[in-house]
C-alpha cells in the first residue's frame, strides 16, 4: 500500500531513538514534514541529519522534556512558528520502570503518570484547536501489551500504559465528530535500545542475538519485532486509508497479547 503523507505534518515525541526514530523515519519518507521532539539536542539534531537523506518531508528538531510544563509551552510555541497546524500527534516518549510494589514510592508512580499520561493529555490539548477547526486529525498513543495484561512487578508501567489505552478510548468518542481518529498502539517485544541496554548490562559475551533468543521463544512468531514493523502500522494510522479506524489498541507484538 503507497501511503502519500504530502502536506500533513506530524509531531513525535521520544523521537530521537528507538520507536520513535523508526517512525519519523517512515512518516517523512512517506512526505510528511516531522517535528521531532526529544530531552537531548545532539542526539535529536544527529537524528534528524541521518534521516535526511529519505526524508520528502521537512525535519524539524525540537529539544524538550515534555513533563515540564512551561518548557513544553515554550516548544509549542516554536513549533507554530514553523507549523500551525500539527495534523497527527504522535505521542510516544515513555519509560518501562517496573519491580517490586514495596520498592515503587509515590513519587514514581507520579513521574510515571505524568510522562505517559499527563504530558501527552497536554500536548493533545495544544493540537486540538487546529485539529478541529479542519475537521481532520490523528493521535497515536504509544503504549503496551502490558497495559492489557500486567505481570508481577509491573509497576508503574503497566498502570500508566493502561491509563494510556483508556484515554485513547475516551479521546476516541469524544473527537469523532471532528474527524479526528485516536488510537492506542501496543508495544510487545520489539528490538529497541531497551534491549540493547539490557544485553550490555549482562556482560557475559552474548551476541545480541543469542541474548535475543530466549525472549524471542516467548512470541508465536518464534522472534522479536523490528522498530520499521511497528512504524509501518503508526504510519497507516497516521494516514486517509485508516479513516474508519479509531478507538482501537492495536498489539504489535507477534502475537504475544492473550488480549485483543
Amino acid at each position: 500500500m503507497l501511503i502519500d503523507l504530502g502536506g500533513r505534518t506530524a509531531l513525535i515525541t521520544g523521537a530521537s531513538q528507538g520507536l520513535g526514530r523508526a517512525m519519523a523515519a517512515r512518516l517523512s519518507a512517506s512526505g510528511a514534514n516531522v517535528v521531532l521532539v526529544a530531552r537531548d539536542e545532539a542526539r535529536l539534531r544527529a537524528t534528524c541529519s541521518e534521516l535526511q537523506a529519505e526524508a520528502t518531508g521537512t525535519l524539524m528538531p525540537v529539544a524538550c522534556d515534555i513533563t515540564d510544563g512551561p518548557a513544553r509551552d515554550a516548544a509549542m510555541a516554536e513549533v507554530a512558528a514553523r507549523f500551525p497546524v500539527i495534523d497527527i500527534l504522535i505521542n510516544n516518549a515513555g519509560s518501562s520502570r517496573r519491580g517490586p510494589v514495596e520498592d515503587q514510592p509515590r513519587a514514581a508512580m507520579v513521574e510515571d503518570l505524568d510522562l505517559k499520561l499527563l504530558a501527552p493529555l497536554a500536548l493533545v490539548q495544544a493540537v486540538l484547536p487546529a485539529m478541529k477547526a479542519q475537521r481532520w486529525g490523528r493521535i497515536i498513543n504509544v503504549t503496551a501489551v502490558v497495559g492489557k495484561t500486567p505481570d508481577g512487578g509491573s509497576l508503574p508501567t503497566s498502570v500508566s500504559r493502561g491509563a494510556g489505552i483508556t484515554m485513547s478510548k475516551a479521546l476516541s468518542r469524544e473527537l469523532a465528530p471532528w474527524n479526528i481518529l485516536v488510537n492506542a498502539l501496543c508495544v510487545g517485544k520489539i528490538k529497541s535500545g531497551q534491549w540493547e541496554r539490557r544485553h550490555a548490562a549482562a556482560g557475559d559475551g552474548q551476541s545480541y542475538e543469542d541474548f535475543l533468543q530466549p525472549v524471542a521463544t516467548t512470541v508465536p512468531l518464534g522472534r522479536l519485532g523490528e522498530a520499521e514493523e511497528f512504524a509501518n502500522v503508526a504510519c497507516f494510522l497516521s494516514s486517509d486509508q485508516a479513516g474508519y479506524v479509531t478507538g482501537t489498541a492495536i498489539n504489535v507484538d507477534g502475537g504475544l497479547c492473550p488480549v485483543t
